[in-house]
C-alpha cells in the first residue's frame, strides 16, 4: 500500500524495491520493476533533458515543483504503480534512456513507451544508451563527451554520465586516477578488452612520463603551494593518493559554467551521500579498499558547494557521511590537505562555514530545541575539524622544541580515597583531554607557529549566538557519543565562549570540592573549611598569602581548587568576588616590584621575565604561578605584563630565536643583523660562544654556549648555531628553575582543568590579563539602571558624558573603583555588567561601589560639576573595604 510505503524512510530508489508487498509487482521480475522504478525516480530529480517537456511528473517541465530525495522516491513508486507516462528520450538523442543512473540495476530490461504515452510493463524492449557501459571518467573521457555535446547542442548524455559516476561511489573511486605505466600484462588484457582503443593505450603509455612529473607535484602541493607546506611535506611526508587532483579542477572548471551539468552534480551528490553514509558506517568499506578516500578528494574540489543550491539537502547529507570516516581516513585527508594553498584551504573552510551559518540562521534554536541537535551543524563541525588541523599542518610547524615534563608528579589530594568510596573520583586526573585526531596526526595546535589561514576564520560568530553553553558543557563532561559538545572542537568557539565554559568547569570544580570536604567532615567527625580562606594583613600581604599559600600547597593541594575567600585583617568587607579581585591586585603589585628582584623590567617593551639571577628560592617562583592558576579559577583579571613566549612555555613549548622580538627585542635584532651580515662575521665581529649578562648588582657574569667557548669564534657557517644556542640560554636553560617551579605552581590548579584543550596560549593570556582595549561606548550599551535612574535620566546623561571625558589613566581608575580591576574582561567592556543605582538625593556623600557585583551607587547631585568633583575624589582616593 502507497501509505505504508510513505511511511517508510527511503532514501534511494534502489531501496524502494525492499518495500514492494504486493502480489501485483511480485510478478514482474525483480530487476525490471526496479530499473522501471528507478527510471521515474531520475525522471524526476534529473527530467528527460528537453526544456520544453510536458510532463507534469518530469524534472525537465517548466512547471515541474522540485522535491527532496525522499519525496522523489516515493513519487516514482506511485508513479510505477499508476503505469504513468515516461518520457521519451530527448529528440536528439532517440532511443536514449532519460534516467542517468543505472547504477544498480545493470543487465535490466529497459522498457519503451507505447504510442498513447503509457507503459505497458510486458512490453519489454532493449534500447541502445550511449555511454552506458562507461563506469568511471577520465580527465580525457569527459572532454571528449563535451566536444561531443557541443557539436549537437544537446547535454543530455553528459549530464546522464555525470549523474551515474557520481551517484556511485565505485564509480567515482575508479574516476580520475592517475596515470601510470602499465606492464606488458595489463596493455594486452587492456588490448583484448577493447581494441578500439589500442591508439589511446599508446598514447597514455608514451606520455605517462610527463604525466607523472605533474602529478608527483600536484600530489606535494595540489594547489597554488605555500613554503610552509612544502617544508612540512619533508618533515612528515608526502601523501599518496591515487587520484589526480588537478584533473579533477580542471574538469570541474570546465563544467560548473553549465547550469545543466551543474545540477547533475547536486542531484548526483543528494543520491550519493545516504549510500556512502551507509557503507561507512556498516561495511567499514574503508579499511577494505583506502582508495575510498577519493569519493570525498572528488566531491570537495567542488567549488560550488557552498552556493545556496547545494546548503540545503545535498551539502549537510554530504557531511553527514564524511563524519563517518574512521580516524586514520580523517588524518589522511587532514595531510592531503596540509598541502593545499591558502586560497583552497580557505575555499574548504568557507564551505562548511556557510552550511553551519545557514542553517542556524535558518532556525531557531534555544534550550529547548538545541543546536548541537542538528545533524547538518554537528557534521559540519566535525568536517571543519579536519580542514582546522590541515590548516595547522600546513602553517609554520615548530614540533621539536618541547618543554620538558614535570619531574616530580603534582601531589595528590589526601582526600583521593575517601573521594573514591564516595563515588567522587576525579575525573582526567592526568589533565584535559586530548583530541584523538590530533594524537592520530602527532600534532598539536602550540606546534603552529602560523598557520595558513589565521584561527580567527574558523570562528563561527552566528553559532555562538545560539548556544547554551551550560549545555553544551554538560555533554562535554558526560562523553557520550549521542551528545555532542561543541566544546570538543573549540577552534569554532570565540573567547568569550571558551571562557563561559571554563567559569562552568571552575565552578563545578569548586562545588564538588565544597561537597567533598562536607561528606568528609561527616565521616571524621570534624570541622573541616569548604573554602580556600585567606586572611592577610593589608600591609604584610606577600608575606601572609604566599606562607599561607605554600602550606596548603605542601599539605593537600587539592584546596586550591576550592573557591578562594579573601578577608583583609581589620576590613568588615565581605568576599563576593570583589575582595578577591584587590587581593590579586595587590599582589601583582607586590611580586612584580623590580626591588624585590624576581622579575626584571624592560622600559622598552613595557614586560617583565624572569630573573636569572634572583635571590628568591623555587618556592617564592611556585607560589607565583599559583597566584596566576588561581586568578584563573577563580575568573580574576590580573595585571601582569608577560611576553607571548610566556604562555606558549605553559603551554609546553620552548623558547626560540623568534621569541627574543617580543621578549628582548634589542638582542632579537642584534642577532638578527648578525645573521644578515654579508661580510666575514669572524674577521670583522670577532665573536666567540661565550656571552655575557649582568646580575642584580650590575657585576658581569659569563657564559659559555659551548664548552670551551671563549676560545670559538662565530663564523659564517656556524652563525644559525650560535643564534640558536644564544635563544636557547636566554629564554630556557638562564631561567629554568625559576620556570619550571612557576609551571608547576600553576599546574597545580589547572591541571584538572580543559584549559588546554580549550586555549591558546594567545588565549591564555587574554584569560589572564583581560582587554586592553577599554571601550567606554560599549560599557554605556550595556550598563543597567536601578533605584529610579533609566539611561535618560539627567544626573546618567551627566555622568557618562563626564566619564568618556576622562583621560585613559582616570578611566583605569574609574574600572577599578567599580569593578575591583582596571582591564576589560575577555570580549570587552560590552561584557561587563555594571549598573548604577541611585543612593539618595543630592548630597556631599561620594560615589560608593559593590565591586563584586560592579554595581555603582551614585547619588543625585544637583550639577555636573559637583558630580565630576565628587566622582573623581571618589576614584582617586579609593582603598579599603567596609560595609555599607
Amino acid at each position: 500500500m502507497l501509505t505504508h510505503c510513505a511511511s517508510y524512510t527511503v532514501k534511494s530508489a534502489p531501496e524502494l524495491f525492499d518495500v514492494l508487498h504486493s502480489s501485483k509487482y511480485l510478478l514482474l521480475k525483480r530487476a525490471a520493476a526496479k530499473h522501471l522504478i528507478e527510471r521515474y525516480y531520475h525522471q524526476l530529480t534529473e527530467g528527460c533533458g528537453n526544456e520544453a517537456c510536458t510532463n507534469e511528473a518530469c524534472g525537465s517541465s517548466p512547471v515541474f515543483q522540485r522535491m527532496d530525495n525522499n519525496a522523489a522516491a516515493i513519487k516514482a513508486l506511485e508513479l510505477y504503480k499508476n503505469n504513468a507516462k515516461l518520457c521519451d528520450p530527448h529528440p536528439s538523442k532517440k532511443g536514449a534512456s532519460s534516467a542517468f543512473p543505472e547504477n544498480s540495476a545493470k543487465g535490466a530490461h529497459n522498457f519503451s513507451a507505447c504510442s498513447n504515452g503509457k507503459m505497458n510493463h510486458k512490453d519489454l524492449q532493449p534500447t541502445r544508451e550511449d555511454f552506458r557501459d562507461l563506469n568511471y571518467l577520465t580527465e580525457e573521457k569527459v572532454y571528449e563527451i563535451l566536444s561531443l555535446c557541443s557539436e549537437t547542442g544537446d547535454y543530455s548524455p553528459l549530464i546522464r554520465v555525470i549523474g551515474r559516476v557520481f551517484s556511485n561511489a565505485e564509480s567515482l573511486v575508479q574516476s580520475f586516477r592517475k596515470a601510470k605505466q602499465h606492464t606488458k600484462e595489463e596493455l594486452k588484457s587492456l588490448q583484448a578488452k577493447d581494441e578500439d582503443k589500442d591508439e589511446d593505450e599508446k598514447e597514455t603509455a608514451s606520455g605517462s612520463s610527463a604525466a607523472m612529473e605533474v602529478e608527483a607535484e600536484a600530489s606535494a602541493s595540489a594547489g597554488d603551494g605555500s613554503s610552509h607546506g612544502e617544508n612540512n611535506v619533508q618533515k612528515l611526508g608526502p601523501v599518496e593518493v591515487s587520484v589526480d587532483i588537478e584533473a579533477v579542477r580542471r574538469v570541474y572548471d570546465r563544467l560548473l559554467s553549465n547550469e545543466k551539468i551543474e545540477a547533475a552534480f547536486l542531484n548526483a551528490l543528494v543520491y550519493l551521500s545516504p549510500n556512502v553514509e551507509c557503507d561507512l558506517t556498516y561495511h567499514n568499506v574503508y579499511a577494505a579498499d583506502p582508495n575510498y578516500l577519493n569519493v570525498f578528494i572528488i566531491i570537495m574540489e567542488n567549488g560550488n558547494l557552498h552556493s545556496p543550491e547545494y546548503l540545503e539537502i545535498a551539502l549537510p547529507q554530504f557531511c553527514k557521511a564524511m563524519s563517518k570516516l574512521p580516524l586514520p581516513a580523517l588524518a589522511k585527508l587532514a595531510r592531503l590537505w596540509s598541502q593545499y594553498g591558502v586560497d583552497q584551504i580557505r575555499r574548504l573552510v568557507e564551505t562548511f562555514q556557510q552550511l553551519i551559518t545557514y542553517t542556524v540562521i535558518s532556525n531557531e534554536f534555544s534550550s529547548d530545541n538545541l543546536v548541537n541537535e542538528d545533524d547538518g551543524v554537528v557534521a559540519a563541525n566535525k568536517c571543519l575539524k579536519i580542514v582546522y588541523y590541515a590548516n595547522v599542518l600546513g602553517g609554520d610547524l615548530d614540533m621539536d622544541h618541547n618543554e620538558e615534563e614535570d619531574d616530580e608528579p603534582i601531589p595528590e589530594s589526601s582526600e583521593l580515597t575517601l573521594q573514591e568510596l564516595l563515588g567522587e573520583e576525579r575525573r582526567n586526573k592526568k589533565g584535559p583531554r586530548v583530541d584523538p585526531l590530533e594524537t592520530e596526526l602527532g600534532i598539536r595546535t602550540s606546534d603552529c607557529r602560523k598557520p595558513l589561514i589565521p584561527f580567527e576564520e574558523f570562528i563561527n560568530e552566528p553559532l555562538n549566538e545560539v548556544l547554551e553553553m551550560d549545555k553544551d558543557y554538560t555533554f562535554f563532561k558526560v562523553e557520550t557519543e549521542s551528545k555532542f559538545s561543541f566544546m570538543t572542537c573549540p577552534f569554532i568557539l570565540n573567547a568569550v565562549t571558551k571562557n563561559l565554559g571554563l567559569y562552568y568547569d571552575n565552578r563545578i570544580r569548586m562545588y564538588s570540592e565544597r561537597r567533598i570536604t562536607a561528606l568528609y567532615s561527616l565521616v571524621q567527625g570534624q570541622q573541616l573549611n569548604p573554602y580556600l580562606r585567606l586572611k592577610v594583613r593589608r600591609d604584610h600581604i606577600i608575606d601572609d598569602a604566599l606562607v599561607r599559600l605554600e602550606m596548603i600547597a605542601m599539605e593537600n593541594p587539592a584546596d586550591l581548587k576550592k573557591q578562594l575567600y579573601v578577608e583583609f585583617e581589620g576590613e568588615q568587607g565581605v568576599d563576593e568576588g570583589g575582595v578577591s579581585k584587590e587581593f590579586f591586585q595587590l599582589v601583582v603589585e607586590e611580586i612584580f616590584n623590580p626591588d624585590i628582584g624576581m622579575f626584571t623590567y624592560d622600559e622598552s617593551t613595557k614586560l617583565f621575565w624572569f630573573n636569572p639571577s634572583s635571590f628568591e628560592n623555587e618556592g617564592q617562583f611556585t607560589l607565583i604561578g599559583i597566584v596566576l592558576g588561581l586568578a584563573i579559577y577563580n575568573n580574576c583579571i590580573l595585571d601582569v605584563h608577560f611576553p607571548m613566549v610566556v604562555y606558549r612555555k605553559l603551554m609546553g613549548k620552548k623558547g626560540t630565536f623568534r621569541d627574543l622580538a617580543d621578549s628582548h627585542p634589542v638582542l632579537y635584532q642584534s642577532l638578527k643583523d648578525l645573521l644578515q651580515y654579508e661580510g666575514n662575521v669572524e674577521e670583522d665581529m670577532m665573536i666567540t660562544y661565550q656571552i655575557s649578562q649582568t646580575d642584580l648588582f650590575g657585576n658581569p657574569l659569563m657564559y659559555d654556549l659551548k664548552e670551551g667557548g671563549d676560545k670559538i669564534p662565530v663564523t659564517n657557517e656556524s652563525r644559525k648555531e650560535f643564534v640558536a644556542l644564544y635563544a636557547e640560554y636566554m629564554l630556557n636553560k638562564s631561567v629554568e628553575k625559576q620556570f619550571k617551579a612557576f609551571r608547576r605552581g600553576f599546574h597545580m590548579v589547572t591541571n584538572e582543568s580543559p584549559l588546554k584543550y580549550l586555549f591558546r596560549s594567545e588565549e591564555i593570556e587574554l584569560l589572564i590579563c583581560g582587554s586592553r582595549n577599554l571601550d567606554f561606548q560599549a560599557l554605556e550599551d550595556s550598563t543597567e539602571y536601578d533605584g529610579g535612574y533609566n539611561k535618560d535620566s539627567h544626573i546618567i546623561k551627566d555622568f557618562w558624558e563626564t566619564v568618556h571625558s576622562f583621560g585613559q589613566e582616570q578611566k583605569r581608575l574609574f574600572l577599578q573603583f567599580t569593578t575591583g580591576t582596571d582591564r576589560a574582561p575577555v570580549g570587552g567592556l560590552g561584557k561587563l555588567k555594571m549598573i548604577i543605582a541611585k543612593n539618595g538625593p543630592d548630597s556631599d556623600r561620594l560615589p560608593t561601589s559593590h565591586t563584586c557585583f560592579n554595581v555603582l551607587l551614585l547619588p543625585e547631585y544637583s550639577t555636573k560639576e559637583k558630580l565630576r568633583e565628587r566622582l573623581l575624589k571618589a576614584i582617586t582616593y579609593a582603598k579599603g573595604f567596609g560595609m555599607l
